[in-house]
């Protein structure tokens, strides 16, 4: 986390407030859900198709419910500030998970996950937030800073989940997170200032109006595709890797702890270059880093296919991170740099539409796949998914080359 010493003191305090909720925010996420299906197991002998199911579907429900609900919190976002969002997010997310902890049914879990994609959104905002506070000719380097708080947060959650998960179960998990949560709240109501000036909902342009203004609507929409993609691909495997890694040690030794390692494998590679390609991004351009992204994360999905041990698995997963970095960080500063900031809660807000739904479907992609098939056979599918991004920026590449 590096605050630039060259602004302003309130806008540090705002920045390193953020990054602490966003982080706090991550690591929530991955105290429980890798154990996601673990959780659900223990509450029914379900069969294998049945548990996948449910556990993509607790996954997807929360996409699919910040799919529908993003670009309403976007239009309120441009009303009111982004800082009203945050707050909406994480104290909705302070009850949801709590109240995880005490259900005794699958279907329960799902309804609460629903609920919480509806309200939730703190790390898209929170990113929002500090894009309208930041100088455009530092945009790429902030928006890699505020990547390292969830990717720190990934990368410590699921060994801190899975050591809490092995002691004292895992309703107590969700109880520590929604705690948490709490914190997160209070710390953004009272650590953060926004300089925002409010839009009257008769001022503010209409998206309609404000697509046809903008100079490169095709990358635009390329990058809420591109989005769309990523977050399908790094999804498929989410709900289903404790089971995967189960199946890799043959249901013995401490599955929990090794499924925590696993899935905390990305964000060591992401956190090890994030701030670097942010850097990077400002001096060569966000474009030219996100393709260098999709390549690497193509090639390393195939591997993933014939990993026999959990650590040739974490290892893959350690190089798909840094391939990350290079992703939706890329994206964001893209949408930074070629947005109006008056429309910035709005455009961000779509972009959270189209990461939700890629959440969504690689979600529940990946349940039916592994259901069907094996649990390996997702990353074939994954790698495939970059390939077809990386045709899509290819594409809108060219002809912006051309007008340079």
């Amino acid at each position: 986390m590096v605050a630039d010493p060259e602004l302003p003191a309130s806008w540090r305090k705002t920045f390193m407030t953020l990054w602490l909720g966003c982080f706090m925010t991550g690591l929530n996420f991955s105290m429980t859900m890798p154990f996601m299906a673990l959780y659900i197991e223990t509450l029914h002998p379900y069969g294998k198709f049945e548990l996948n199911l449910y556990a993509g579907l607790a996954f997807a429900v929360t996409y699919l419910a910040q799919a529908i609900v993003s670009p309403l919190w976007g239009n309120l976002a441009d009303q009111k500030g982004r800082k009203l969002m945050c707050l909406r997010a994480s104290g909705v997310m302070t009850f949801t998970i709590f109240a995880v902890g005490l259900v005794h049914h699958a279907w329960t879990i799902v309804l609460l996950r629903f609920v919480q994609g509806a309200f939730s959104g703190y790390i898209n905002n929170a990113t929002a937030f500090m894009a309208g506070e930041t100088p455009h000719n530092r945009s790429g380097a902030v928006m890699a800073n505020m990547m390292t708080a969830n990717v720190t947060g990934n990368l410590l959650g699921p060994l801190v989940g899975g050591l809490l998960a092995g002691f004292a179960g895992y309703r107590v998990t969700f109880f520590v997170c929604g705690a948490m949560m709490g914190i997160v709240f209070l710390l953004t109501l009272f650590n953060t200032k926004e300089h925002f000036t409010p839009i009257p909902a008769k001022k503010m342009k209409p998206m309609k109006e404000i697509f046809a203004q903008l100079e490169n609507k095709q990358l635009i929409i390329a990058m809420f595709i591109t989005t769309l993609f990523i977050q399908s691909a790094l999804m498929s495997i989410a709900p289903i890797v404790s089971l995967l890694v189960k199946s890799l040690m043959h249901g013995t030794g401490n599955v929990s702890f090794v499924s925590g390692v696993v899935a905390a494998m990305p964000g060591f590679g992401t956190l090890l270059v994030a701030s670097r390609l942010g850097v990077k991004m400002d001096k060569i351009g966000p474009l030219k880093v996100l393709v260098f992204g999709l390549v690497a994360a193509m090639v390393v999905f195939l591997p993933m296919y014939f990993v026999t041990s959990p650590w040739s698995l974490g290892f893959w997963r350690f190089l798909l991170g840094i391939a990350n970095a290079a992703l939706l960080p890329a994206v964001q500063t893209v949408l930074t740099v070629s947005v109006p900031r008056e429309a910035f809660g709005r455009i961000f807000s779509y972009n959270q539409s189209f990461q939700a739904a890629g959440a969504m479907l690689g979600s529940m992609m990946g349940s039916l796949i592994s259901g069907l098939f094996d649990y390996q056979a997702v990353f074939l599918v994954t790698a495939a998914l970059m390939a077809l991004n990386l045709l899509l920026i290819w594409k809108v590449h060219r002809p912006l080359e051309n007008e340079e």
